[in-house]
């Protein structure tokens, strides 16, 4: 069985309601929000990766943190699935038919006001990206084994807006995979029984 089949198998098993739905389980999940997008793009090798950027530090918001390629989804953009891959390829230099799209994981609601759509996809190993040097400072690669491994999500908490908010948080050699990003994670590990 293929990368790409092992994931879309994965994705489609029924699973129980135990996800995280968002930053903050004290919004109304009627109100508005803006729709985005971000590519969870796995490396198709015997111990597949998962493709990580460090965002720069000069950015208004979220400077210095680990993300997945992605962002808001634009009006000329037809749906997520194609917002991620614009991202990627915006970002990283990703090429959108470099990228075959195995499903999408579940919305994660940001305390920023996002609703975002993980999309999942397979590329080869050994893609040469360079980073859009206004956003990105590094590209970088973690085992997908690692990061599912629910031993290595760590709680924690911290005082925002004047409230405790719990959040996720995963370490990788020196590097803090928090917020957004590692409750995405977190949501991906409930969904995808994967060896370790």
């Amino acid at each position: 069985m293929t990368l790409a089949q092992r994931l879309r198998t994965a994705l489609a098993v029924p699973h129980a309601p135990v996800l995280l739905p968002g930053d903050s389980h004290d919004f109304d999940p009627a109100a508005a929000a803006t729709p985005a997008a971000v590519l969870v793009a796995v490396t198709d090798r015997a111990d597949p990766g998962v493709i990580l950027t460090q965002r720069t530090e000069t950015l208004r918001r979220h400077a210095g943190q680990i993300a997945f390629p992605g962002g808001r989804i634009d009006a000329e953009d037809d749906g997520p699935v194609a917002a991620a891959l614009r991202e990627a390829e915006e970002e990283i230099a990703l090429p959108r038919a470099s990228v075959e799209v195995v499903g999408v994981g579940d919305l994660y609601r940001t305390i920023t006001g996002y609703s975002v759509t993980p999309v999942i996809g397979v590329v080869a190993p050994g893609l040469r990206f360079v980073p859009q040097e206004t956003e990105v400072a590094d590209v970088f690669e973690v085992p997908l084994a690692f990061l599912l491994d629910q031993a290595n999500h760590m709680e924690a908490w911290a005082k925002y807006q004047g409230a405790d908010r719990r959040y996720y948080e995963i370490g990788w050699h020196g590097r803090r995979i928090w917020g957004a990003t590692a409750a995405m994670i977190v949501n991906l590990s409930r969904r995808l029984q994967w060896p370790a």
